[in-house]
């Protein structure tokens, strides 16, 4: 299938012009690409100084797409986010002055330090690819992906997002600290020039696609086949998270479909026109650990919602 090797060399392309800036990481990368092929928005957590920022910035960069960032804090306003209409003296008109969510990738950084008001500005973005201002509506470029971040350990002053907003993003990935090896390569590269944000091009970092490569590439996900056994396996997974006792909210079925058209972008990034089993549960967790509430009591004694996850594709026959 020679498109799919198109796609397929196309990814190996970004991974290795991302790998000139950021070390390891190879998870969040693969992560990234999947949310760019399917539209799904990502939200990444991890303590600072995982280089969150630096893959955002970096996936723009080589697709050279558009990127804005907006930094989330708590006197941030929806306006700060979509724009607002300014009155021109000159003119005697409204004229629409575009907020930072008019980009091809949006880096929404630290999301939940932000109130509700403010986080739901992003929900018409996040769903439906347009912002309304004024009453009236405005499309967002194409492609559109919000990469959001937050950090899991400090939340004084956050207003944690709600299940409605966290049920928008496709996944969420976490970003570990590196390996040993790899942090020591982090600082022999920081030696050497450093690896910051605003040194991509010093970094001899390439742009090896465009916007319309992404979107001819997600046409692409269109031709694979999927097996009646695996939409019953998504199914069944999605079906045993609701009915398992360690939870008291189990997949929604819009979760069912993340998981379905992520591991399709699997298959198609591993040169395959079919899914199988081990792409749906290579993206189980990611698809599917933000869209459970683990039990109180359950998690009070270390049980957190991969460990749920494990669970239920351990029980849950595989077809054949």
């Amino acid at each position: 299938m020679g498109e799919v090797s198109r796609v397929t060399r196309l990814a190996e392309a970004v991974r290795a012009e991302i790998g000139k800036a950021v070390v390891g990481q190879t998870e969040v990368v693969d992560g990234l690409l999947v949310g760019l092929l399917t539209g799904g928005h990502v939200l990444m957590e991890g303590v600072p100084g995982t280089a969150k920022t630096l893959l955002a910035r970096c996936l723009a960069h080589v697709l050279d797409a558009s990127f804005k960032r907006i930094q989330f804090s708590p006197d941030l306003m929806p306006a700060d986010i979509v724009g607002t209409n300014v009155f021109d003296l000159e003119r005697r008109a409204f004229e629409l002055r575009r907020g930072p969510v008019f980009a091809n990738v949006v880096l929404a950084d630290e999301i939940n330090r932000t109130p509700p008001k403010t986080q739901a500005a992003l929900l018409e973005a996040m769903q439906e690819r347009q912002v309304t201002i004024d009453g009236v509506s405005h499309l967002l470029p194409a492609p559109f992906l919000v990469v959001a971040t937050q950090n899991p350990i400090e939340y004084e002053g956050t207003y944690p997002l709600p299940e409605a907003q966290l049920d928008r993003f496709q996944q969420k990935l976490l970003v570990d600290y590196p390996t040993e090896a790899e942090e020591v390569e982090v600082l022999r590269r920081h030696l050497g020039g450093g690896t910051s944000s605003a040194d991509l091009e010093a970094l001899g970092m390439r742009k090896v696609a465009t916007t319309e490569d992404v979107l001819a590439a997600r046409s692409e996900l269109d031709g694979v086949v999927i097996d009646e056994g695996i939409l019953a396996y998504v199914t069944a997974i999605s079906r045993a998270t609701r009915e398992h006792p360690s939870l008291t909210l189990g997949a929604s079925p819009r979760a069912g479909v993340s998981l379905l058209t992520a591991a399709k972008a699997v298959a198609t990034l591993g040169g395959r026109d079919f899914v199988t089993p081990d792409d749906v549960k290579s993206m189980a967790r990611p698809c599917l650990r933000h869209r459970l509430i683990v039990r109180a009591e359950v998690e009070i004694e270390g049980v957190a919602a991969d460990t749920v996850l494990d669970d239920v594709l351990e029980q849950v026959p595989v077809p054949r």
